[in-house]
């Protein structure tokens, strides 16, 4: 029976009672062990690694899906743009969400919508049908990753937070280097429609074993009202925003009427969605939480650094293929060296996090990453495979001390009912700042690379003597005076690129460098990354 006597109750001892309740704390305030921790994390992980690999992996397919549909490349990009759009929206949701479904249903929805449009995704016959199921797919995205991460925190000790930060952050930094090697891959080897059928198996395995395994630990939930108010505003400034910077490039910026009005849209519902956030009674984001000095720092150097690295994850492949004459598959392959070191440091990092300050590891990450970028700015384009590949495996070092530090200085000391809001909010910040990194890159290397080819074509007069000579030895070889003219045209492209691409690299290293400033604005933590896993404990 669940009820004892009323004797019974009245006769027995009151204090042992009282100390008994290890056993009968709330299923989702305890850790999970043995097999069912081990089981529960790669799930977990998994949902992660295909989350993030669905940003990159359609990048190196849009010229085969633009062939196949009857569009033109820059109308395939859209194909990218959507998904990002959407994901970029949906992510501070989650907190929201959280509180009025549950942790545990948010991400097993979140699982099974993101499986069923990607399987839509593969089956779509035209491009505006594609486009429409990578938005609903980018949506359904949204809540996984901040869900994933904080449902992982929850099924630790305390003492084994920054572990199990380790192992979300594996997924999250190897994904986005993964997604271009196993597109183009399919790509070439079997049809752009499996980059998305590849999803369905593993969505299916983790949302049936997230439902054995965290069916018992649901967090508590409130019935609140909706705010469609911040909601829209949220769509149009964010949605603004992201196309603004997908389609600056090629649109000539605020040389377009349509820049201009995405510009105007997003300043305007920006300001917008701020006051109506603030003052909302039950606001859509918390932005309440950047009241909080850790918080804010944390994020900021989140956004900052990830803004960077996620830059250079575009820039350098795309530097490697038009101007050192790399195939998809080999720019990948130096790009894939940064999970060497990753992969053999990050369980190390995560078990001995709470015995060292958080400042200090993350000061030494963002030291390496200066060393990495000084590196790269030494760049020529003949340098060898492996002199292009050295400067990413030491990268493995800073990515392996990156992410676990940021995530204890941003979660912790939260409450617990804080946690969800908080994990959405960063990880918004770090997908619009990956948006903002990759654009800028791109756009101030195109720009700095048409500069230093003019200046280099005005030194080259008709008496400069080794231009006139190297053009005579191209036309005794055989070539006309235009096809001479056009190889040292390309010279020069080349030697333009590379000057430029050094000049993005060395101003990332002086940045990253400058950043150590704001590490120690921090205020100290004794329980390392402990405080996040204390902050989770409710999810």
């Amino acid at each position: 029976m669940p009820q004892n006597p009323p004797a019974d109750t009245a006769s027995a001892p009151a204090e042992p009672r009282r100390e008994a309740p290890a056993a009968s704390a709330p299923a989702h305030l305890r850790p999970l062990s043995g097999t069912t921790l081990v089981v529960g994390t790669i799930a977990l992980s998994l949902a992660t690694f295909m989350n993030v690999l669905d940003t990159s992996i359609a990048n190196v397919s849009i010229p085969s899906i633009a062939g196949d549909m009857g569009v033109s490349a820059s109308q395939g990009t859209w194909v990218i743009t959507s998904f990002g759009v959407a994901n970029a929206i949906a992510v501070p949701l989650t907190g929201f969400l959280t509180q009025r479904f549950g942790a545990v249903r948010t991400f097993l929805a979140s699982i099974a919508l993101f499986t069923l449009f990607s399987f839509l995704c593969g089956q779509a016959p035209t491009l505006g049908v594609l486009i429409l199921f990578r938005v609903l797919q980018g949506a359904a995205a949204g809540p996984m990753i901040p869900l994933s991460q904080t449902l992982l925190l929850s099924s630790y000790r305390t003492e084994r937070a920054g572990m199990a930060l380790a192992m979300w952050s594996m997924t999250t930094l190897v994904a986005p280097i993964a997604g271009p090697l196993l597109g183009g891959w399919i790509t070439d080897n079997i049809s752009w429609p499996w980059i998305f059928y590849i999803n369905v198996p593993v969505g299916l395995v983790c949302s049936v074993v997230t439902l054995a395994v965290y069916r018992e630990r649901e967090t508590p939930t409130r019935k609140l009202p909706i705010d469609w108010t911040g909601l829209a505003l949220l769509v149009i400034w964010v949605g603004s925003l992201q196309v603004l910077l997908d389609k600056g490039q090629e649109l000539d910026w605020f040389g377009s009427p349509t820049i201009v009005a995405l510009a105007v849209a997003a300043v305007v519902g920006f300001v917008l969605f701020m006051i109506w956030e603030f003052t909302d009674t039950h606001p859509v984001v918390d932005l309440t939480l950047f009241a909080l000095p850790n918080f804010t720092l944390g994020t900021v150097m989140l956004a900052l650094a990830y803004g960077m690295y996620f830059g250079s994850l575009v820039l350098l492949p795309l530097w490697l293929q038009e101007y050192v004459g790399y195939t998809a598959t080999e720019a990948g392959g130096v790009l894939a060296w940064v999970g060497m070191f990753a992969l053999l440091f990050m369980p190390l990092v995560g078990r001995y996090s709470q015995r060292v300050d958080t400042r200090w590891v993350t000061s030494f990450s963002f030291l390496v990453f200066a060393v990495v970028f000084w590196m790269r700015s030494r760049f020529t384009a003949g340098d060898t495979f492996w002199e292009y590949s050295l400067p990413t495996v030491v990268q493995g070092i800073a990515t392996a001390t990156f992410f676990i530090p940021l995530l204890a200085i941003i979660l912790g000391g939260l409450a617990p009912s804080r946690v969800a809001s908080a994990a959405g909010l960063s990880n918004f910040v770090r997908i619009t700042a990956g948006s903002f990194g990759a654009s800028i890159y791109t756009t101030l290397w195109d720009n700095r690379a048409t500069l230093h080819h003019e200046q280099l074509a005005m030194a080259i007069s008709p008496g400069h003597v080794s231009a006139m000579r190297a053009l005579q030895m191209m036309q005794a070889g055989g070539l006309s005076h235009e096809q001479a003219l056009g190889v040292l045209n390309r010279l020069i492209d080349v030697q333009a690129s590379t000057i430029s691409v050094d000049e993005m690299f060395r101003l990332s290293a002086w940045l990253f460098v400058g950043m150590i400033v704001l590490v120690w604005l921090v205020r100290p933590s004794s329980s390392g990354g402990a405080g996040a896993s204390e902050a989770a404990g409710a999810h």
